[in-house]
């Protein structure tokens, strides 16, 4: 229903869930109160063709009416559309830590680059087909412009968000800068409303970054929930890298290739820790590994700047110069690395294979029996990292079919995500919440595990799951459902999902597959008329 030119002030402050709804990206919450509209994160969607979809639609508020940006982490699941934000009207600040920055300083002009990319690659097939031309989500330009926006926020220190709303921050333990954000908002008459966004929360076992802190006592906490039904038994170094080491081993063949699709930014850093460690410990060859990513390069050296701070941060140093690991920035030497001919580690962007450098050593090696593809990150339903995960026998890629015959292999301790144990200890430390927990940045199955073990843990604790726009109005006591403005941009059940554009790809793969098995030249032309009486719908009931 359309929103009140007056909305009644008893529904204030309210909280809107516009992303990482019952899926994990596309975070985006929006805080209002009579005076302020202040975001916490604005990211990109991943996943499926329809919520990716999602990124090119006019956001669901006025841009123009945002008065700050609460930047919790630089993933571009977070930031990614902060672009997008500046380009329809936002001029006001972006609240993140020093090092969030330092990586949004290459990570969202990286994001422009390909939404360029893809775009030019994608009108050109448009016009092959007749079908009308589409303008990228924003620009390298744009990306660069939004960096202006940017004001630095310490770790625990209050800082004025806008009017009646101050904010504070607390290391997250996920990425290099990445925060919880703590969130208060103070009426006219003095009364104050608590609020925790967990951000992404990292494990106990994390590599680079030590572990996430906060404090207690809050009226509402709204917490991710990514790994809400995994436990990682015996999660250590010493366990990480045993996994490592075996799977290296296993892949190693004398004309054969390890393809590790990686987030370029801290899960490339730390893979790159663990494998020179075991070269140096002589566990595993001195194999050569090509950093086959420009922003992972770049992102390197922003690490490499905090180094310092961080855990194990001398044995990044050493890693990053180490004599068999090769960066590479030109396409034509990404190329080259096709032509070698002795076995090698590939590392490349996107760790869900949607995007960048990996997708061509993919159409490379996927149909070799000598690669490995080995996956060690999260993989959102959709994508075709999820694809290979659960096993599928072909693939489209970049236009083409591929038959998998490379071994699909996974680490899950590699996660920059808790696991559920971890995030039941964090959730359960910052009790007393007054009003109630919103779950997030979750599948529906991680999100309901996570429920029912809050619901063991501390019987009562009132839970609440939105589904996206979803806006309520936390004025005491658990949060209250209001009328959306305006229809859900797609239908909640959909979130999270395969779609239609995955039915279809199998359906391609599957047509294809038949019609090449058919016994002969008639087999094939009746499957070809049953195909198209389907099509025709003349087999449909009357």
């Amino acid at each position: 229903m359309p929103e009140s030119s007056s909305p009644d002030p008893k529904s204030f402050p309210r909280l809107s869930f516009f992303g990482a709804t019952q899926t994990v990206t596309g975070s985006c919450f929006l805080i209002e109160t009579p005076k302020a509209r202040v975001l916490v994160d604005c990211g990109l969607f991943q996943g499926s063709k329809t919520e990716k979809e999602l990124n090119y639609r006019p956001f669901p508020f006025d841009a123009r009416g945002i008065g700050a940006v609460l930047l919790t982490h630089a993933h571009i699941d977070h930031s990614g559309l902060l672009p997008k934000l500046m380009r329809e009207g936002f001029t006001g600040p972006i609240f993140a830590t020093a090092a969030t920055f330092d990586l949004c300083s290459v990570m969202l002009p990286d994001s422009g680059h390909i939404q360029e990319a893809e775009v030019q690659q994608l009108n050109i097939r448009n016009r092959r087909r007749g079908l009308p031309t589409v303008t990228p989500i924003y620009t390298v330009e744009d990306a660069t412009a939004t960096l202006a926006l940017f004001r630095p926020a310490a770790f625990k220190t209050w800082l004025r968000v806008a009017i009646g709303i101050r904010a504070r921050f607390w290391n997250a333990g996920h990425l290099l800068g990445s925060a919880s954000i703590e969130v208060e908002i103070t009426d006219e008459v003095g009364k104050i409303t608590r609020l925790l966004f967990s951000g992404d929360l990292g494990p106990g076992h994390k590599l680079l970054q030590a572990d996430a802190e906060a404090p207690a006592g809050f009226d509402y906490v709204v917490c991710e929930s990514t790994y809400g039904d995994t436990d990682r038994a015996d999660a250590s170094t010493e366990k990480r890298r045993h996994l490592l080491r075996r799977e290296v081993k296993e892949a190693a063949r004398s004309n054969g290739a390890l393809l590790i699709p990686s987030f370029a930014v801290e899960r490339t850093q730390e893979l790159l820790v663990d494998l020179v460690s075991l070269m140096n410990a002589n566990e595993l060859p001195r194999t050569p590994i090509f950093i086959d990513s420009p922003l992972a390069t770049a992102a390197s050296g922003v690490f490499a700047k905090y180094a310092s701070q961080m855990p194990d941060g001398e044995a990044l140093t050493s890693a990053l110069q180490a004599p068999n690991v090769h960066f590479t920035e030109s396409v034509e030497q990404s190329k080259a690395i096709s032509r070698f001919r002795n076995f090698h580690i590939v590392i490349a962007a996107s760790g869900m294979c949607e995007a960048g450098r990996i997708r061509h050593h993919l159409r490379n090696w996927l149909w070799r029996e000598e690669a490995t593809v080995l996956l060690v990150g999260y993989q959102a339903q959709g994508t075709l990292g999820r694809l290979l995960l659960d096993g599928t026998s072909r693939v489209r890629l970049m236009g083409e079919e591929v038959e998998v015959r490379a071994r699909i292999r996974s680490i899950d301790l590699y996660s920059g995500h808790a696991d559920a144990g971890d995030l039941l200890s964090w959730l359960l430390a910052r009790l007393p919440v007054e009003g109630n927990v919103f779950l997030t940045h979750g599948e529906r199955e991680a999100i309901a595990a996570f429920k029912n073990s809050l619901a063991g843990a501390r019987p009562g604790l009132p839970v609440l799951v939105p589904s996206i726009d979803e806006v309520f109005s936390l004025n005491g006591g658990i949060g209250q459902r209001l009328d959306r403005p305006h229809p859900p941009r797609i239908a909640p059940e959909n979130a999270g999902r395969l779609d239609w554009n995955n039915e279809l790809s199998e359906l391609l793969l599957d047509i294809s597959q038949t019609t090449a098995q058919a016994a002969d030249e008639r087999a094939r032309r009746v499957i070809i008329r049953r195909l198209r009486r389907a099509l025709a719908n003349e087999d449909a009931p009357s």
